[in-house]
């Protein structure tokens, strides 16, 4: 009868070691889980920015570009424009 009883006991506490042991794995894999879709979110956001810093210099190093920023920027005019003056500033 009491061998009975502490295998019994026993038993129940490999069981509830296996239970603990699993539930512990499955809560670490969600988390990892978790981690691996924010990170790849991260990911793809950066890849975004890359490419659009890629197309930035691209576009920096065309004539047309050049052109409109010095237009913009330095209110630079062609030989024979005439410049326009906005005073509504």
């Amino acid at each position: 009868m009491k061998k009975i009883k502490v295998k019994n006991i026993l038993l129940l506490v490999v069981i509830s070691y296996i239970i603990f042991i699993f539930v512990s794995q499955t809560i670490t894999m969600h988390k990892i889980k978790q981690d691996i879709t924010e990170k790849q979110i991260e990911l793809q956001k950066v890849d975004d920015q890359s490419q659009k810093l890629q197309d930035e210099i691209k576009l920096s190093k065309s004539d047309q570009y050049i052109e409109k920023l010095a237009r913009e920027k330095l209110h630079l005019i062609k030989e024979g424009e005439t410049p326009v003056i906005n005073t509504s500033k």
